[in-house]
């Protein structure tokens, strides 16, 4: 659906892609995760050919984006919708035509505008806000508009940048839950420019990391936050610097098969050993890894630790410091 080999971009004597290498499978919810200034937002852009770029090989759709003139150029968008993380939508115009607006300027009969803005109104849940001006809506609102707006071209991509980074947690759930339903239900390939961990967990299906300007790891949810490679940590911060320097520091790693064992108090009354419990977080992921549980055990009981968790099929792993970092292995 979208390969990519080797691009770069440029602005000026600013290099804001280095070499971005990249493969989406079609009907797809990919995540484009980053630090703010890593070139996510100009990726997009230059799928939707919104931007040129400097160097490499873009293709969408089987298509070479950098051989297409201005007229292919606009036909071509036609089969990618956008969604901002400010909603673009026109105060001026009702929920009806903003959504009817692309339509419009490609000469859409008015029959057939009208029936796709009221099915399209159905499928994002405010069918009764069809004739209600957008400053009358909340943000969630707001973005299902802009989410219906980008469908009314039947597009096969949609391309998201930030779509969920204005909204409260309620509303940011309810998007996702929403952009979820359109994949399954339409097929349609979804790519996400996020630096939320959230959104990552709950809808992307596979990830990839840009750090300075180049895509630094790439992967399913599941092996990206199970393996914690640099570039995530990178992006995370540090956030275990301050795990114990004595003893050793075991990372437990949940599934829903043993999310709900009582291990910690179960593994003290079999083997009669003590441990803290340091650090983790068990928040759902999209697929099969709803979070992480970080002890830390005396040395002495190291082997007995883990060969009972072995033992269990608990998946698991050490956190050891180097330069001050606590990695994996």
């Amino acid at each position: 659906m979208i390969y990519i080999k080797g691009l770069k971009k440029s602005f000026d004597n600013l290099n804001v892609l280095e070499g971005i290498d990249l493969k989406i499978q079609e009907g797809a919810i990919f995540g484009l995760a980053g630090r703010s200034g890593t070139g996510k937002s100009t990726l997009l852009r230059c799928i939707n050919s919104l931007e040129s770029f400097d160097e490499g090989i873009l293709k969408v759709m089987d298509v070479n984006v950098d051989e297409l003139t201005d007229k292919e150029k606009r036909l071509y968008r036609k089969n990618i919708g956008m969604i901002f993380q400010q909603f673009s939508l026109l105060n001026r115009l009702t929920v009806y035509e903003n959504v009817a607006l692309p339509m419009k300027c490609w000469n859409y009969k008015k029959e057939d505008i009208d029936k796709t803005v009221k099915d399209l109104l159905e499928v994002i849940g405010i069918p009764e806000k069809i004739h209600s001006k957008t400053r009358e809506l909340s943000g969630g609102q707001k973005q299902r508009v802009a989410i219906a707006r980008a469908l009314s071209m039947e597009p096969k991509i949609l391309l998201c940048d930030e779509a969920t980074s204005a909204l409260d947690p309620k509303s940011t759930q309810e998007v996702l839950a929403l952009l979820k339903r359109i994949n399954k239900d339409y097929g349609i390939t979804v790519v996400m420019v996020t630096h939320e961990m959230a959104v990552l967990r709950s809808i992307c299906q596979e990830i990839a990391i840009i750090e300075e300007g180049k895509v630094q790891t790439t992967g399913t949810v599941e092996s990206i936050f199970k393996d914690k490679p640099l570039a995530l940590r990178n992006l995370l911060g540090d956030d275990q610097k301050d795990l114990p320097s004595s003893g050793r520091n075991l990372e437990l790693l949940f599934s829903k098969k043993n999310m709900n064992e009582p291990v910690i108090s179960q593994m003290a009354r079999d083997i009669l050993v003590d441990c803290r419990i340091v650090g983790g977080e068990l928040e759902s992921y999209n697929n099969d890894i709803p979070g992480t549980m970080i002890i830390n055990i005396e040395e002495e009981h190291v082997y007995k630790v883990k060969e009972y968790l072995d033992k269990r099929n608990f998946l698991w792993r050490e956190l050891v410091f180097k330069g001050g970092e606590a990695i994996g292995c």
